[in-house]
């Protein structure tokens, strides 16, 4: 990339969009556009980046390992170019409802019931952060969120709203993958991630022994490591499921993992009556996705 090269950001949108949405199709429906124009787009945006992003080998829409590093930045640039937008369209006074998501917990789907939620309430701006589950509750009690989707391990130091039990399990591209003797090759999530708190707690309390062979930055990161058989990865079963991994709680090889408890948080620096609305809306989706 050139040092005067600008990176407009309908083309990043055009990229997070396809990679959002697994599809070049439903990305130009999305997006009111032609798929050669969405197409042209992706083409652009390696052009100007000077990598690959989309693997060509792989079925469907993967991320190479360029692709995975720089997704998480388009969206970060992204979010700073629509709240800079939102500021100067908003009306003094309509401060937003400010909603903090873990990185990857269904996103697509809570994102569809947070649309139907602003097309019923247009008068309310929403404003989307992702982070740890530990960060969110923090800066929850902070004061910095309105509304958080959160899980904990062990006592509860936030009263939920609602609460849920996720199970955790392994997955990878193939039940030999799972099954194979020798050290487990590890795929997880930042440090301070639930993924790697537990996946590495449960091997050691087992005596298994693991090589962490990918750190990565997202979910899709993860996915896309243990479908191409490179890694194993221990997350939500129903998000394994969905990727096309084969899913396996437990085996001789790898122990269960301790399951999660999941919650709903409100703040109490709103109007109460619309947190729990879009509580219960976000509850939906949750419930459906078990």
């Amino acid at each position: 990339m050139t040092d005067t090269a600008n990176i407009p950001t309908d083309v990043l949108r055009t990229f997070v969009t396809v990679v959002d949405l697994r599809s070049f199709t439903k990305a130009a429906q999305a997006l009111g556009i032609t798929q050669p124009a969405v197409s042209a787009q992706v083409r652009r945006l390696q052009t100007l980046l000077g990598r690959e992003l989309l693997d060509k080998s792989a079925p469907g829409v993967t991320l190479t390992r360029s692709g995975v590093d720089i997704i998480d930045h388009a969206r970060r640039l992204l979010s700073i170019n629509d709240q800079l937008q939102g500021l100067a369209a908003r009306p003094a006074g309509s401060a937003p409802i400010r909603i903090g998501l873990p990185p990857d917990y269904f996103s697509a789907s809570i994102f569809r019931r947070l649309v139907l939620f602003r097309a019923a309430h247009p008068d309310v701006p929403l404003e989307i952060s992702s982070d740890f589950s530990d960060n969110l509750l923090r800066d929850l009690r902070r004061g910095l969120y309105h509304i958080v989707v959160a899980f904990v391990l062990g006592p509860e130091t936030t009263a939920a709203h609602h609460v849920w039990t996720e199970e955790l399990a392994w997955g990878a591209g193939s039940i030999d993958m799972l099954e194979a003797d020798g050290t487990v090759p590890l795929a997880t999530l930042g440090e301070n991630s639930l993924n790697r708190q537990l996946s590495i707690a449960a091997l050691n309390q087992s005596g298994r022994s693991y090589e962490i062979v990918y750190l990565a930055k997202s979910f899709i990161g993860l996915a896309t490591a243990a479908a191409a058989g490179f890694a194993v990865v221990c997350w939500f079963k129903p998000m394994l499921a969905h990727e096309g991994l084969v899913v396996q709680e437990w085996s001789d090889r790898l122990p269960k993992v301790a399951s999660l408890s999941g919650g709903i948080y409100l703040g109490h620096t709103r109007n109460r009556k619309i947190l729990e609305e879009l509580a219960e809306s976000i509850l939906i989706e949750v419930q459906q996705a078990q």
